[in-house]
């Protein structure tokens, strides 16, 4: 069998953890991948896949062979593509996953140029708020926001900071008072972001002091867009992105509350990514696509124009 076939299999249903995800994104049967997988360990005399009915896990000499491939695959996919960048310009399908309302406002406005400056192009866009298993969806570039944690199969372009906002209509605030220190907070309707797993409650920092407050509220949603509109009407005190809030905070909508704090759910070091696999280093679409937004968001943000170079 073809060894670049195994070593493709081998890797990604080492990455996704399954055949049937592995299969989906090569296009075959689940049974072809276990071909695959069994020739190749024939070939190297070696067992890589610990394989049970609910999972599939690396063994000993899966996992440095698993990093081997990964360096493998990456160096072809890098020699492919800079072989291509002398010869044509960003073409084919490129998958991107993004925030639905970060996407709205600062991924829409570019598309059409995208497609003006490289015709050749196709995209195809699946809008989440949640995180996407890149592999397993076969996506090329996330946007994303959050923490950059470490992860060995993806690279991380920094396009920007990511600062977020504490605040809440001036109706709501005459109603119940404006809080003044995090502690403040206990006593007001706070709307809540539904992030994955069971993170709850909002992390202020001043002077390098971290307070954990465990806030509560009546809406908890996974969609930034409703947040805001439910802080617009009055419903609460809300946590949300400065990008998202910043008209509406200009024009007296919304009303800033402990500014003096820095604010996350989480971890304090936040910003906006583009996260490709690292097979895709040197792709001429991914990199098209990026350099646009990157250029879009210096435009809406200036202060992102230091933050944005490539890596």
């Amino acid at each position: 069998m073809d060894r670049f076939s195994e070593l493709k299999a081998f890797s990604l249903v080492a990455s996704t953890g399954g055949f049937s995800s592995a299969a989906r994104h090569l296009g075959l049967a689940p049974s072809s991948v276990a071909r695959l997988i069994d020739a190749l360990e024939k070939r190297i005399g070696a067992t890589l896949l610990n394989r049970s009915t609910r999972s599939v896990t690396l063994t000993d000499n899966g996992r440095a062979y698993y990093e081997s491939a990964l360096q493998i695959l990456e160096h072809m996919e890098a020699a492919d593509n800079a072989a291509a960048a002398h010869e044509s310009e960003p073409q084919g399908l490129l998958r991107i996953t993004a925030p639905v309302t970060f996407c709205t406002m600062y991924i829409a406005p570019v598309i059409s140029e995208l497609g003006r400056r490289h015709p050749k192009l196709q995209l195809e866009f699946h809008l989440s708020d949640g995180f996407n298993n890149m592999i397993d969806e076969s996506i090329d570039v996330a946007i994303r926001i959050g923490a950059n944690d470490d992860q060995p199969n993806l690279i991380a372009r920094r396009l920007t900071s990511h600062e977020r906002i504490i605040c809440a209509s001036p109706a709501y605030l005459s109603a119940h008072g404006v809080p003044q220190e995090p502690v403040d907070l206990l006593a007001h309707n706070c709307l809540q972001f539904a992030y994955d797993g069971a993170r709850r409650g909002w992390r202020l920092r001043r002077d390098g002091h971290v307070e954990d407050i465990g806030v509560h509220g009546n809406l908890t949603i996974n969609n930034a867009e409703v947040l805001r509109r439910a802080a617009l009407d009055g419903m609460g005190v809300v946590m949300l992105a400065d990008w998202l809030v910043r008209e509406d905070l200009a024009a007296g909508k919304l009303t800033r509350v402990l500014a003096d704090y820095q604010a996350n759910p989480g971890a304090m070091d936040v910003g906006l990514y583009a996260m490709y696999p690292v097979n895709r280093r040197g792709s001429i679409k991914v990199r098209a696509f990026v350099d646009l937004l990157a250029e879009q968001l210096q435009r809406s943000q200036p202060h992102a124009a230091a933050e944005a170079a490539p890596h």
